[in-house]
């Protein structure tokens, strides 16, 4: 009989314990650190079936203030006028963006929707409220801490002296070629630049598409994104909300054969059955997302950048913005 060798207690004790994944600190996250999501701020899109009968929901949160907030105004009236009924998902561009609307852009808009200009795809005004969104970047999620801090004492010296003049050059985040400063806000990833807060091109990030400036849409034409982050479009067009659920139903969609992936028929493209706010459909779950000033957040940011579970070898020691998606689940 072979005899099984017992290790020495010390060396027990010192053995390493593997580092929890990612998942593994989500799950253990406690109640009090989620935060619900209005049913309000909720825009909800259903398709029509699949070719198995199966329905298609889609859920988006819509944009919080000060970010974006004359769209999102244009998309809560075009959902009241029930205006996207009877329109069509056009355009799914492989590794890129789906997007829905009115494919013969001849559909009468509703009254009221205002025409937000091209200043508001950031926001460039820290003083006063908004300085907590720059706050909040800091707090929680482990990035760029003592740089953002470092950025926040330039922002006061400079809005001390002159909000109107120009200002000094950036403090340089080497991690991120788009950014000089990026973390979250109230759930969502935002970058800062040349003093220039605004929303990034995530994947499943729903924008507001346009034509050629100073055009910027209304809000009646919308996509969302399916493919590697296109960081180039940040601040360039307006950023409105992110699919939390369903976003299985617009990425697997068949790729248009069209320029820019646009289809070419009328029989390729996927008939929008309605789209509401989430307050005026009933039965609708209860969603929420991990707090990004959470001890759970900062932990799981952490370990998206550092994976020192047992999976991993060598840890990266860095990540993208994009590569930290804001946990959503559905309530307990």
């Amino acid at each position: 009989m072979k005899k099984i060798a017992l290790l020495p207690l010390a060396l027990i004790a010192a053995s390493p314990v593997p580092a929890l994944s990612p998942g593994e600190i989500v799950a253990a996250a406690k109640a009090a650190e989620w935060t619900a999501i209005a049913p309000s701020d909720l825009l909800v899109m259903d398709l029509a079936a699949d070719r198995d009968g199966r329905p298609r929901r889609v859920v988006i949160q819509l944009m919080p203030a000060p970010f974006s907030q004359g769209w999102v105004g244009n998309i809560r009236k075009l959902a009241v006028a029930q205006w996207w009924d009877g329109t069509s998902v056009n355009r799914v561009q492989d590794n890129y963006v789906v997007q829905w609307g009115d494919a013969s852009e001849k559909k009468a808009l509703p009254d009221g929707l205002v025409v937000t200009p091209q200043r508001q795809y950031v926001v460039t005004d820290l003083s006063g409220a908004n300085r907590n969104v720059i706050d909040e970047m800091g707090r929680g999620n482990g990035l760029k801490r003592k740089v953002i801090e470092e950025q926040n004492e330039r922002l006061i010296q400079h809005y001390e002296l002159d909000p109107k003049t120009v200002p000094p050059p950036p403090i340089k985040n080497s991690e991120d070629q788009y950014s000089d400063v990026q973390g979250h806000y109230k759930g969502w990833a935002i970058s800062l630049r040349n003093f220039n807060l605004a929303p990034v091109h995530c994947y499943g990030m729903v924008g507001v598409g346009r034509n050629m400036p100073p055009d910027t849409g209304t809000g009646a034409e919308l996509y969302t994104v399916i493919g590697h982050a296109p960081r180039h479009l940040d601040r360039n067009i307006a950023l409105v909300g992110r699919v939390i659920a369903g976003i299985e139903h617009l990425s697997s969609l068949p790729r248009g054969t069209g320029d820019l992936g646009f289809y070419k028929t009328a029989e390729e493209r996927v008939p929008i059955l309605s789209v509401r706010i989430g307050d005026k459909v009933s039965g609708l779950p209860r969603y929420e997302y991990l707090s990004t000033e959470s001890a759970s957040f900062a932990a799981y940011a952490d370990a998206r950048a550092n994976r020192r579970d047992a999976f991993f070898i060598t840890p990266a020691g860095g990540a993208d913005i994009c590569n930290i998606p804001v946990p959503v689940r559905v309530g307990k």
